[in-house]
């Protein structure tokens, strides 16, 4: 597994499979939070099973899928919520961990300042420097 840490309460990573979640629970995570829709890539385990297996591990599990490019306000909304909402620490994930660590970003704009934003991304692997400007911009 690749989990990348932005904070000490919420972490992403590429897509899980099924034989991930005794890793996952026993990496002290309490929540799941998927950002990516089914069937996107041959091959990607749904989410229904990342759900059954992940309540076998009694995490909670959350499904915000997110077509890559398209976040809607609705989306976005509903990505807060499970933030403030789900037990903590929360790892989220896509099929890069890019997806997830954009609605982060976006989440905590305004909340965090806009250079501790990019550097957590950044020390994760992502760069976020282009969609906060663009937020800045706005």
């Amino acid at each position: 597994m690749d989990i990348r840490q932005l904070t000490d309460d919420f972490a992403v990573s590429p897509q899980i499979d099924v034989a991930h979640m005794k890793e996952i629970a026993g990496a002290g995570f309490r929540s799941l939070l998927c950002n990516r829709p089914d069937g996107e890539e041959m091959g990607q385990t749904d989410f229904a099973a990342i759900e059954d297996a992940a309540a076998q591990e009694g995490l909670e599990i959350r499904w915000i899928p997110i077509v890559s490019g398209m976040v809607t306000q609705g989306a976005m909304s509903e990505f807060t919520a499970a933030l403030d909402e789900m037990p903590k620490p929360i790892l989220a994930y896509c099929r890069s961990g890019t997806r997830c660590t954009m609605l982060w970003s976006i989440a905590q704009y305004g909340r965090l300042d806009d250079q501790e934003i990019v550097s957590r991304a950044a020390k994760a692997g992502y760069d976020m420097g282009p969609l906060i400007q663009q937020l800045s911009n706005r």
